[in-house]
């Protein structure tokens, strides 16, 4: 059970994160290279027809001189001869392009020679390049195919070599998780690969141990000091009893039995820490075990107990008007200890009225005095961190203990402030 963490917001995986890229990636690599393709193209396409126009024009230029014959398509000052070409320089050949398109016929590349003196006509010479701009087309569409076809085979493998990253990462995170949950045996392992990942990994795995052993050590400190601890408060508590009465030796007997308390208090998690606790398990009625809880407290006539009849203790004839309440599957030491723990909880840090309410298979204990802390909140109740002063004082382990025992259990422990005013502890048993 992990009832404290952060929720996490909601995040798109890393998998996709990466094809994502790569597939954007692959896009503008395509494109860039359909852009430079086309500009290349036309730009080579246009320069052919120029040379071809220019070249033309010379050789009809000759022909003409020396037999006064027009050949290959050349023009005397034609109609749609380009602004720019009409009055050339003599004997200079001159180039011009025009895009204007009618039909099957443009653009166009003209080409334009004066044959004599500066009011001789021109001669000029066009070549459409509609044909070869139909090719331009038709091999955009082709990269444009193409460009698809790979994106469509790339993107699958994007997604493929990402999934195989993000698994490694998963699994980093999983023991990562699992270590923050309170397994200090959870480790990676060896990973595949000498990248960041696998270092990541390793730092993993290195800190769990540096951290294992760190608390290790700190459990076994508490427990040999709560064990040799346990003598001397044993005797001292059997010297207070052969004190005389009086004052001195009731205020010595309350200090010692204290005492004893809290040593069995670090006993009981040191057991619980160290894995050495099994529940023995038993079908018992909730509502009677949480009331003989709540009385074993010696707090029962400042509590207020609400529990329905217990199946067992209802009416088989069905004349109760009051629903049976729940009979469940759990150690029932246990669970009278840990909603002792809460009852104590309440009532001394708490103000009364202190309720204990049985809903179905949840145990609920509510007083009305300033809250929880919100660390306590946040991160779940700490050993001797009592949290504000407004709570009162004490140990700090009750609330310790009553969580380590419901993990035991399989149990929900929450705990809550309520809207108006007081705190909340929810245990929820397991169905």
């Amino acid at each position: 059970m992990r009832p404290f963490h952060r929720p996490r917001p909601a995040r798109v995986s890393l998998r996709w994160k990466i094809a994502a890229l790569a597939a954007a990636t692959a896009f503008l690599v395509v494109a860039a290279v359909g852009v430079l393709v086309h500009l290349w193209t036309a730009q080579d396409i246009r320069g052919r027809a120029e040379a071809r126009a220019f070249n033309t024009v010379y050789s009809a230029m000759a022909t003409y001189r020396r037999t006064g014959t027009l050949i290959d398509g050349a023009e005397l000052d034609p109609a749609e001869l380009p602004a720019a070409l009409r009055r050339p320089a003599d004997g200079v050949r001159h180039v011009a392009h025009d895009g204007h398109v009618e039909g099957n016929v443009g653009p166009t590349v003209w080409a334009a020679q004066r044959t004599a003196g500066p009011d001789s006509p021109v001669l000029a010479v066009r070549v459409n390049m509609s044909s070869e701009l139909h090719e331009l087309r038709q091999l955009d569409v082709s990269m444009a195919l193409a460009s698809l076809v790979a994106l469509a085979a790339a993107a699958p493998l994007a997604v493929y070599g990402a999934g195989l990253l993000a698994r490694r990462l998963r699994r980093v995170s999983e023991t990562a998780g699992r270590i923050s949950a309170g397994d200090l045996d959870a480790r990676t392992g060896p990973t595949k690969g000498g990248d960041e990942v696998a270092d990541i990994a390793a730092t993993v795995d290195l800190m769990a141990d540096s951290l294992s052993r760190r608390l290790r050590t700190e459990r076994q400190f508490t427990a040999d000091v709560a064990h040799e601890l346990r003598t001397p408060v044993g005797g001292l508590l059997a010297a207070a009893d052969l004190l005389p009465r009086g004052e001195t030796e009731d205020l010595l007997r309350a200090r010692v039995r204290d005492l004893r308390g809290l040593v069995e208090d670090l006993l009981e998690i040191s057991r619980l820490d160290a894995g050495a606790e099994r529940p023995v398990r038993d079908r018992v009625p909730l509502g009677a075990v949480v009331s003989e809880a709540v009385a074993r407290t010696g707090l029962d006539t400042d509590i207020v107990v609400t529990a329905p009849p217990d199946a067992t203790d209802a009416d088989p004839r069905g004349s109760g008007t009051a629903p049976a309440g729940a009979t469940v599957e759990t150690d029932p030491r246990r669970l009278e200890r840990i909603v002792g723990n809460l009852v104590v909880n309440a009532h001394r840090h708490g103000n009364t009225p202190v309720r204990v309410t049985v809903q179905g298979r949840a145990v609920v204990v509510r007083d009305h005095g300033p809250g929880f802390p919100r660390d306590l909140l946040v991160e779940g109740p700490r050993r001797f961190h009592t949290g504000a002063a407004g709570r009162g004082t004490g140990h700090g382990l009750g609330l310790t203990i009553a969580l380590g025992q419901a993990r035991l259990l399989g149990a929900e422990l929450r705990f809550e402030n309520a809207p108006d005013g007081g705190a909340v502890a929810t245990l929820r048993l397991p169905a």
